[in-house]
């Protein structure tokens, strides 16, 4: 037995559930192995800064919602210690390994030197255990990031933590402004939720159809129910793994822990909003108090009114809200497929200890529709192959039978005919289905959100504060997302990385509209390193600049890029075990050839 299995171990039986902020010495004397400390579930509230931060990665236990588990800390903690930087300055990031393997962390949204971007085997090639890596840049840019691990799933295990940067100019500050971590938790290893997601895809889907269901009429009609499951989809498959095994957290505390942050009536407070989960999308709002977006993924945006937004894993917003009376408020982080939800707490300013807002109850949960399957709202029966999903797992006719139809029998084409793939895409056992009319759905409210009774941000509400006037694109590029969800199989454009697909090339200074088509029933969270992107969204020159864009089920999103950074980056879903199974590609940048 490893090192890693003695210690998950430990954290399975209890053995080394030792409450947090504990002495390392106690710990030890405590009979756990060397290198094994409690660890606070919460980042400190003093943040680093200056020209050198020196962050120690290590392992320890934490104990969230009753359970005890193994997790990888920055300085002793999870979430990592707030880094606050200002740009325009020149900082040394200097990461020591303490772990018994090797380690990495990626400074995500960050315009870094790709040396120092921190993926293993792309940009260097980690940080070896008992060795330390200096990251040394120019800081060129302000606003809400965030840091995380790129090695093997550290990620999922607590390796992560905020980074707020000002501006070169100071602005006016809000009165007050508090970090919002969002982040999923579990004492389950990530290796293991992969192994049973590969076993059965809905493995921890505690939310499927029932009879009782039906006969209320909370689900779809039986009409309905029957065609999907002719086309053997789940309309409830949402998130793959959920609120039976996940506990959500805000800022390393669940509900019962409740994380507090102060304001005073009437003044202005700033929230930076981080999604910093292994595999949760998130529904944010506080109930009863409106927000204005004044930012999307550290960029300042035209600010806009809404009562509600769906934060994409790796995505940052930030918001004002201003508390007029001197009542707590609910802060409500919902997982998209509402299996469930965190609360923190927003008191007024010397309030009593232990003062928290309302949980409200968990709203009823969503159902995907048509659309999700890139159909839009029409009907299936007797429908042309041409418009709908096409099911390329369903086995081929025999001869003089005609070809398959669309899932349920109709139409005649031919399922594994390769004539279906568009240019670049491989047909095979990963890809499962292909959306055949895929939608622009960057005004579309996002999955799970469609019919709630208030305001809701949509993509297409993001403008840019400062318009830029940009060069048009000179070329296009179509990526798919495909996959085959009952196998759990992940890629792109039916190619997984461990297959060795050639990296996606650019010339340096080129600018390429790069058009994102899901053919999965699930929403992906899709990011570049190293740069940013104009995000085709009907806002012309005032294009919001993002590094993530969550693309809806069964639809489209485009983004402008100017390949303007040298070097080789990673491009991946950032749904973590996505990307683990193969949703990830190499973008390579290379100045042209004289």
């Amino acid at each position: 037995m490893d090192r890693r299995t003695i210690l998950a171990g430990l954290a399975g039986t209890g053995l080394g559930g030792v409450l947090p902020n504990l002495a390392r010495a106690r710990t030890a004397m405590n009979g756990m192995m060397p290198g094994m400390a409690a660890a606070a579930m919460g980042a400190p509230a003093t943040a680093l800064s200056g020209d050198l931060i020196e962050l120690v990665i290590d392992q320890a236990t934490v104990r969230v919602g009753g359970r005890s588990g193994h997790a990888i800390t920055v300085n002793g903690t999870t979430p990592g210690p707030m880094i606050r930087l200002r740009e325009g300055q020149q900082v040394c990031l200097r990461v020591h390994n303490r772990l018994a393997e090797d380690t990495s962390i990626h400074w995500h949204g960050l315009l870094v030197p790709f040396q120092f971007d921190g993926v293993p085997g792309i940009s260097y090639p980690g940080v070896a255990p008992g060795q330390s890596f200096d990251h040394v840049f120019t800081v060129r840019q302000a606003g809400t990031y965030w840091y995380h691990g790129h090695s093997g799933m550290q990620e999922a295990m607590g390796l992560f933590g905020p980074i707020v940067i000002d501006p070169a100019v100071p602005a006016i500050p809000a009165a007050r402004e508090h970090v919002i971590m969002l982040h999923d938790w579990t004492d389950v290893h990530p290796h293991v939720l992969l192994k049973r997601l590969k076993q059965q895809g809905g493995f921890y889907n505690r939310q499927q159809q029932t009879l009782a269901g039906l006969l209320a009429g909370r689900d779809q009609t039986l009409g309905e129910r029957l065609e999907w499951g002719r086309m053997r989809m789940d309309p409830t498959d949402i998130a793959d793994v959920t609120g039976s095994t996940y506990t959500y957290c805000m800022n390393g505390h669940d509900s019962a822990a409740n994380w507090t942050g102060a304001f005073v009536p009437g003044e202005a407070v700033r929230l930076r909003v981080i999604n910093a989960a292994a595999m949760t999308n998130f529904n944010l709002r506080l109930p009863g108090m409106p927000m204005r977006v004044v930012a999307a993924d550290g960029q300042d945006v035209v600010p806009i009114d809404t009562d509600e937004f769906q934060i994409g894993i790796a995505e940052t917003y930030d918001v004002m809200v201003q508390p007029k009376s001197a009542q707590p408020i609910a802060i409500i982080a919902e997982a998209i497929d509402r299996s469930g939800q965190c609360r923190a707490t927003l008191a007024p300013l010397g309030a009593p200890a232990g003062t928290a807002a309302p949980i409200p109850p968990l709203r009823a949960r969503p159902l995907l529709t048509m659309r999700d399957m890139g159909m839009g709202a029409m009907d299936m029966t007797g429908m042309d192959m041409a418009a709908g999903t096409l099911d390329l797992s369903a086995p081929m006719p025999a001869p003089g039978q005609g070809g398959h139809a669309m899932h349920g029998g109709h139409g005649g084409m031919k399922m594994r005919d390769k004539s279906l793939a568009p240019p670049g895409l491989r047909l095979g056992p990963g890809v499962a289905t292909l959306s055949a009319a895929p939608a622009d759905r960057l005004a579309d409210r996002p999955t799970g959100l469609e019919d709630v009774d208030h305001r809701v941000l949509t993509y297409a509400d993001l403008k840019a504060a400062v318009p830029r006037p940009q060069a048009p694109p000179t070329r296009s590029l179509d990526v798919h997302l495909t996959a085959n969800m009952e196998r759990y199989m992940w890629s792109f454009d039916g190619v997984k990385l461990s297959e060795n697909p050639a990296p996606l090339a650019f010339r340096a200074g080129e600018r390429v509209r790069v058009t994102l088509i899901n053919d999965t029933m699930m929403p992906h969270p899709i990011h570049i390193h190293g740069h940013f992107f104009d995000l085709v969204n009907g806002a012309g020159e005032a294009a919001p600049r993002k590094h993530t864009v969550n693309v809806l089920p069964g639809g489209k999103a485009s983004f402008d890029l100017t390949a303007d950074a040298v070097g080789d980056w990673a491009f991946h879903c950032h749904m973590l075990l996505h990307m683990h199974a193969g949703m990830f590609r190499v973008v390579t940048v290379r100045e042209q050839a004289a």
